[in-house]
C-alpha cells in the first residue's frame, strides 16, 4: 500500500531543488485525473556525416541485412527506422558547412547575402507545448554555444556547452552564494542527494517497492552525472596533448569527443524523465579537433574529406562508429528508464542524423537519418526517396510535429507527410 504523491512533488534543501521522476504513487487513478505518458521530441545532428558504403542496406524493408555500422546499433534494432533518400532543397550556401545552420529548419540558401534562418522544428514543438515545463526546450551542443535551434524570427538559441552549467540550472537553487556553495560540494565529490536524505528516506518509506527501485535507479543516475562532471572538471588541470598531425591542426584540445557526447546522452534522460523539458537538440561538433580513440592520429573533419583514401576511411570509421555506440547506450538509457511500467523511448520521438549526406564532397543530399523511439513501428529500412530525386526531410518532420499533437500538415520546404 502506498500514498498518493503530487506529479509536481520535490525534493528541496538550500540551494537544492531535485525534482522527481514519474512514480507508481503519482498514477492519476488515485490522484483523480486522467494520465497519458507526455510525448518528447529529441533532435540529434552529427554535423560531419556517416560514411554511406558503411551504413546502408542493399535491401529495404525489416529484412535488410546488417551493415558495418548498423552493427552497433543491432540491440536496438526494433526500435529504429533508417532512411535513406531524403534532404532540404537549395542547400547550397555561402560555407561548405553552413548547413549545419538549417538542419533543423530547411531555409534556403544558408548564409548567401540576405539569408534569414527560419524556425527549427525543434522549436514548433516547444511553442506547443509553451510552458508545461521549467524549460522549453533545450540545446546542447559538443562544441561552444552554437545551436540548430532557431526562434521565429531567425534568432539562434545558443547551446548549453557545459554539463555541470546545465545541471545546475536544472538541480540548483537559491541564492548565488547557495548555488556556489553547491558548485563546490560537486567539485568536493559531494552530492545534492546528500542535502535531501531524510526526505528521500521519508518519500521512499510510502512508496511501493517499484517506485523504490525507480527513485534508486534516478537517484543513481544523478550521482553518474556528478561524477561525470567532476570527471570533466580534472581535465583542466591536465597538460594538453601535442599530436603531430600535420597541417592545419596538430594540437588537440580537449579530444575527449565520446566523453563529451556521453555526458549529454546521459543528461538527456534526465531533463526528460524530470519533466524539465520535452524537447531536447544536440549537436555534435568537432572539428579540427584528433579525437582520442585508438587507432585515430587525425582530426575528425580532415577525415571526412578523405578522397577515398583508404587510410583515411579506415580512421574516419572508428570515429562513426564511436559516435553511433554511444548513441547506442543512450537507446539502451531510454529504453530501460520506465513511466509506469513502459518505456521512456516509446514516449519519446528520437531523430539522430546529419546536415551533411557526403562530407567529402560537402553534399547536403541523401542524407543519414534514423528515427527511434516514439511509439512507432520501427526495424525497417526505408528509402524515401531517389539519390537523384530526394524527398524533402521535413516530410519526416511533420510528421514528428504531428506526434507531438501539433495540428499541421506542413513545415518548412515540406511537400506532404512522410509516413512509415
Amino acid at each position: 500500500m502506498y500514498i498518493p504523491i503530487s506529479r509536481r512533488e520535490i525534493l528541496k534543501a538550500s540551494g537544492v531543488l531535485v525534482s522527481l521522476p514519474l512514480l507508481e504513487a503519482m498514477n492519476p487513478v488515485l490522484l483523480g485525473q486522467e494520465y497519458s505518458a507526455p510525448k518528447r521530441m529529441v533532435m540529434i545532428c552529427s554535423t560531419l556525416g556517416l560514411h554511406s558504403p558503411s551504413l546502408y542496406p542493399q535491401t529495404t524493408g525489416k529484412d535488410y541485412e546488417t551493415t558495418e555500422y548498423l552493427s552497433v546499433l543491432q540491440e536496438h534494432r526494433e526500435d529504429f527506422s533508417l532512411f535513406a533518400g531524403l534532404s532540404h532543397p537549395e542547400q547550397t550556401g555561402k560555407e561548405p558547412h553552413d548547413t549545419e545552420m538549417t538542419f533543423l529548419s530547411s531555409a534556403r540558401n544558408p548564409g548567401l547575402g540576405g539569408f534569414r534562418n527560419s524556425i527549427s522544428v525543434d522549436q514548433v514543438a516547444a511553442s506547443h507545448l509553451g510552458s508545461q515545463t521549467r524549460f522549453s526546450s533545450v540545446a546542447l551542443s559538443t562544441e561552444g554555444a552554437e545551436s540548430q535551434a532557431y526562434t521565429a524570427n531567425g534568432v539562434m538559441i545558443p547551446a548549453e556547452h557545459k554539463p555541470s552549467e546545465l545541471f545546475a540550472k536544472m538541480f540548483l537553487q537559491g541564492s548565488p552564494r547557495d548555488v556556489r556553495r553547491q558548485r563546490q560540494r560537486l567539485a568536493e565529490g559531494r552530492s545534492i542527494l546528500d542535502l535531501v536524505g531524510e526526505q528521500t528516506k521519508r518519500l521512499q518509506g510510502k512508496t511501493s517497492g517499484y517506485d523504490r527501485r525507480q527513485l534508486d535507479q534516478y537517484f543513481e543516475s544523478i550521482r553518474e552525472a556528478e561524477k561525470d562532471l567532476q570527471d570533466s572538471e580534472a581535465w583542466l588541470d591536465k597538460p594538453k596533448p601535442k599530436v603531430d598531425v600535420g597541417i592545419p591542426q596538430d594540437i588537440a584540445e580537449k579530444a575527449d569527443l565520446v566523453g563529451r557526447v556521453n555526458s549529454w546522452f546521459k543528461m538527456i534522460p534526465l531533463i526528460l524523465q524530470t519533466d524539465s523539458s520535452r524537447v531536447v537538440s544536440m549537436v555534435i561538433q568537432d572539428h579540427l579537433v584528433v579525437p582520442s580513440i585508438n587507432g585515430v592520429t587525425a582530426e575528425h573533419h580532415n577525415l571526412s574529406h578523405h578522397g577515398q583514401d583508404p587510410g583515411k576511411i579506415r580512421q574516419l570509421k572508428l570515429i562513426e562508429k564511436e559516435i553511433l555506440g554511444t548513441f547506442n547506450q543512450f537507446l539502451t538509457s531510454m529504453a530501460q528508464t520506465q513511466e509506469y511500467g513502459k518505456r521512456l523511448l516509446d514516449s519519446t520521438s528520437v531523430l539522430f542524423g546529419s546536415n551533411l549526406g557526403n562530407a567529402n564532397s560537402h553534399d547536403p543530399r541523401n542524407l543519414p537519418i534514423f528515427v527511434a523511439g516514439g511509439g512507432y513501428a520501427h526495424g525497417g529500412f526505408i528509402k524515401a526517396g531517389e539519390k537523384k530525386n530526394n524527398t524533402p526531410l521535413c516530410n519526416l518532420y511533420v510528421n514528428l510535429l504531428q506526434r507531438m499533437g501539433v495540428e499541421t500538415d506542413t513545415f518548412g520546404t515540406s511537400e506532404g507527410v512522410l509516413r512509415f
